[in-house]
Order: structure tokens, then C-alpha cells, then sequence
């Protein structure tokens, strides 16, 4: 049975997850929820996940949430290798340090210029576009001799970490302001099944969005 994934097309973590299953051969099922209608504070979705948070999992019973969790169990899960979340204890170190960079160090950035807009109706701050270069420059760091983010493999780390910079760079930060995140980059896209559908069509809608509040904020 295909494993249920409540996700939205614009959410990065949700991409994350999709590309994931994509590299493993899995089939999700795709349930779309919608933030703007409440859909994630309905009792039924709250009952499943009392933290309301997207994407959650639900495969055939095991329901889990938090993006980083669900891609380290679906490689431990169904990965016919462990070439996306290798089980070598200090490779697999280098790999959560990279996630927990996304979640505790770059992402944030990302939502400090989100949450403005989308929540509260606010104009685009520019000044939250020119904090993304801290976190990318220590990104180019990490990728200084390496082909993938923690190493010479394509791990659940780059796929976390794309989805976020992407964004970064489709609202307006110049990546090419580092040569090695531009190409990691490059690479990535030209690697994942699936980047143009998941990753360019749910971002166009996270940029109209953007577009259309500050039309409405500008009248």
C-alpha cells in the first residue's frame, strides 16, 4: 500500500519528502492540505498530529512528522542501500549535523522572511533576503572539496538542504555568489527524479503568492 503523505506543494520539508520517495521507488499517496482553509487544525488532522505541522506520514498505521525524521526513516525503512543515510556511525554523524544545520540554522532564515508575508500580510523585508548569505557562506564551506554536502554521496542531507536554498534562491538571493553551493546546486537538480514537478511548480506557487500580497500591499 502507498504510504500517505499530508503534505502542500510550496512547503520545502513536503519537497523534501517527495523527492526522497522519488530516489527510493516508494508511491505516496498525496493529500493536500491546505493551510489558508484550516485544513491542519481540523480535529481528525489534529488527532494524528497534535503539533498540526506538514508534512506528516502516515504508512499503514506508523504515523510520524517532522520532515528530517520522516527522510531518516524512509531510507532505514526502504532504502535497498544505505547510501542516502549511511549506517557508518561517524558518516551518519556528518549527515544529522547537516540536517540539523537546515532546520536550526538555514531554514529559519527562510521563515523570518515567510511568515511576515504570508501571516501577517507584510511586505518582503530585503533585508531578511541579505541574512541568507551567513548560513550559504557556511554552506560553501561545507561543500569546499566535497561533491555532496556530507561527502561523495548523495545522502537525505542535499535533499533537505536543496529544497530549502532553492527557495532562497527563487525569491531573490544571488547563490551564484558561491561557486560551490551554484554547483551542488546544478548537480542536484540534474541528479533528482522529479526537481522540475515537485520542487519548480510548488515554488512558482509560493512566488505567486508573494507577488500577489505585495500587489495588494502597494494599493
Amino acid at each position: 500500500m502507498p504510504i500517505d503523505l499530508y503534505y502542500s506543494k510550496g512547503s520545502c520539508p513536503c519537497q523534501a519528502i517527495m523527492l526522497a520517495a522519488r530516489a527510493l521507488g516508494l508511491e505516496l499517496n498525496l493529500i493536500e492540505i491546505h493551510l489558508s482553509k484550516m485544513d491542519h487544525l481540523k480535529p481528525e488532522y489534529l488527532k494524528m498530529n497534535p503539533q498540526h505541522t506538514i508534512p506528516t506520514m502516515n504508512d499503514n498505521g506508523y504515523v510520524l512528522w517532522e520532515s528530517r525524521a520522516i527522510l531518516g526513516y524512509l531510507v532505514d525503512e526502504y532504502g535497498k542501500d544505505d547510501t542516502l543515510y549511511p549506517k557508518d556511525p561517524k558518516k551518519r554523524a556528518v549527515v544529522n549535523q547537516r540536517l540539523y544545520f537546515d532546520i536550526g540554522t538555514l531554514y529559519p532564515k527562510y521563515i523570518n522572511y515567510y511568515y511576515p508575508v504570508f501571516y501577517k500580510g507584510a511586505n518582503a523585508d530585503p533585508a531578511h533576503i541579505a541574512a541568507f548569505q551567513e548560513p550559504l557562506e557556511l554552506l560553501e564551506k561545507f561543500l569546499e572539496g566535497e561533491r555532496w554536502v556530507a561527502g561523495n554521496d548523495l545522502t537525505i542531507a542535499d535533499i533537505a538542504l536543496l529544497t530549502t536554498v532553492t527557495i532562497m534562491k527563487d525569491v531573490g538571493y544571488d547563490v551564484s555568489k558561491h561557486p560551490n553551493v551554484s554547483r551542488w546546486l546544478k548537480m542536484a537538480k540534474e541528479t533528482l527524479e522529479g526537481y522540475e514537478e515537485i520542487i519548480t511548480e510548488g515554488n512558482s506557487i509560493i512566488i505567486k503568492i508573494f507577488k500577489l500580497v505585495a500587489e495588494r500591499a502597494n494599493k
